[in-house]
């Protein structure tokens, strides 16, 4: 991935999620467009879509954390013209709702597009990961 701007988007996008650990979700609803396409399905189990609403599920979540921080891990980033998506997992140490510290991990798919020069998110869709069985292996 070349495009600078892209990785502006990336390191706000990760300064934003520190935020909303913290409690705080402005950084991270500065991330998003302005637009009533956007689309939220949360690790929370909220299904939004509108800006509006989406924003108000972002104020509610960053009210059940408090003094923590989430970090971005990238598996996968794509970026294209206009459009780009990053795959990974947040990962941090957070309260949740005053309950004691305790580790947190998301596996998180962000959509973004480029709109009047900048990147913003579109879409989100995160959730908890099972514990996972192995898959068997032909051969081995």
């Amino acid at each position: 991935m070349t495009d600078a701007s892209f990785q502006d988007a990336l390191g706000r996008t990760a300064a934003a999620l520190a935020a909303m650990g913290a409690g705080d979700p402005r950084p991270y609803q500065d991330c998003w467009a302005r637009d009533d396409r956007v689309t939220l399905f949360g690790a929370f189990g909220t299904i939004e879509r509108g800006h509006d609403d989406v924003m108000a599920t972002l104020d509610w979540v960053a009210s059940r954390f408090s003094d923590g921080a989430l970090a971005p891990e990238y598996d996968t980033v794509h970026v294209d013209d206009d459009t780009a998506y990053t795959v990974g997992f947040e990962r941090g140490v957070v309260r949740i709702d005053r309950g004691d510290p305790g580790e947190i991990t998301i596996r998180v798919t962000h959509v973004y597009r480029r709109l009047d020069g900048a990147w913003r998110i579109v879409h989100r869709h995160g959730d908890h990961p099972p514990a996972l069985a192995t898959r068997p292996r032909l051969g081995g």
